[in-house]
C-alpha cells in the first residue's frame, strides 16, 4: 500500500468522527446530486438520453461518449473543485473529493440507465455507488464478505442488511479519500491510454474515471435490456 493510500485510510475515520454519519451522508448526497443534477451538470437520465439520441440509439457509442465526457470533467481540476464546493452538506470532505465522486457517480448512473436499470430503484442506486470501488475493490470486498456480490448482483438481487449498508458506505468513502490522497502526492499517472480510438495523456483523476467507466459498462450490461 502506497503512502497516499495509508494517508487516505487514516484520514477517512477521522473525517467520520468530525461529523456524525459523514460517510453515509457523503455517499448518499453524491448519489442524489448525480441523479437530480447540480450546477452545470444536468440530471443523469436527461444527459444519458441526449447522448443516446445523438448516437441514434446506439447504446455502445452513447456509453463511450458518456465516459469520454466525464473523463474530461474529471481532468479539469477547477471544474471538479467547483462542483464539489456545491455539495455544502458534506463540509468535512474536501471539495476535490466530493466533486470527483459526483462526476464518477453521475457517469456510472448514466451508463446503468442506458443498460435499462431504473435509477429510482434503491438497489440500483446502491449498485451504482458500489461500482465506485472499481473492479479490484469490489472483488476484495466480496472476498472479505463485506459485499454479497458485484454491482450487477446488487442491482438485481435482494435487499442488503442494514449493517452491510453502513459498512458499504464507510468502505466507499474510505477508498475514495485514500485514492485522492494518493493522487495528490503523485499528481499524475505516467501512462497513456486509448480513448475512443485516440491516444491521450490523462491526469490521474481522468485515468481513474476512464477505468471506472469501462468497469461500469461491463457490469451493468450483464443481463440488462438496453434503452431502445
Amino acid at each position: 500500500m502506497g503512502l497516499g493510500s495509508i494517508v487516505g485510510r487514516r484520514l477517512a475515520p477521522r473525517v467520520q468522527k468530525l461529523v456524525p454519519d459523514v460517510t453515509h451522508n457523503f455517499v448518499r448526497e453524491a448519489m442524489d446530486k448525480a441523479i437530480t443534477g447540480i450546477g452545470p451538470l444536468r440530471p443523469a437520465v436527461r444527459a444519458a438520453e441526449k447522448q443516446l439520441a445523438d448516437e441514434k440509439g446506439d447504446v455502445a457509442k452513447a456509453v463511450a461518449d458518456i465516459v469520454r465526457v466525464h473523463v474530461a470533467y474529471a481532468g479539469a481540476q477547477g471544474f471538479v473543485t467547483n462542483i464539489g464546493g456545491l455539495m455544502t452538506a458534506i463540509a468535512a470532505v474536501p471539495a476535490n473529493i466530493t466533486g470527483l465522486t459526483l462526476i464518477q457517480v453521475r457517469m456510472i448512473a448514466e451508463i446503468a440507465h442506458l443498460h435499462g436499470h431504473d435509477l429510482n430503484d434503491v438497489k440500483v442506486r446502491r449498485a451504482v455507488v458500489t461500482a465506485l470501488l472499481g473492479e479490484d475493490g469490489v472483488k476484495k470486498a466480496v472476498k472479505k464478505k463485506q459485499l454479497p456480490g458485484t454491482p450487477h448482483k446488487l442491482a438485481t438481487g435482494p435487499e442488503l442488511a442494514p449493517e452491510l449498508e453502513n459498512m458499504l458506505s464507510l468502505e466507499i468513502a474510505t477508498e475514495l479519500i485514500a485514492r485522492v490522497a494518493g493522487r495528490r502526492l503523485a499528481t499524475t499517472i505516467g501512462k497513456r491510454v486509448p480513448v475512443l480510438g485516440g491516444v491521450v495523456g490523462l491526469t490521474a483523476d481522468g485515468y481513474a474515471t476512464w477505468q471506472l467507466g469501462r468497469y461500469a459498462a461491463r457490469e451493468f450490461a450483464k443481463g440488462a435490456t438496453p434503452k431502445a
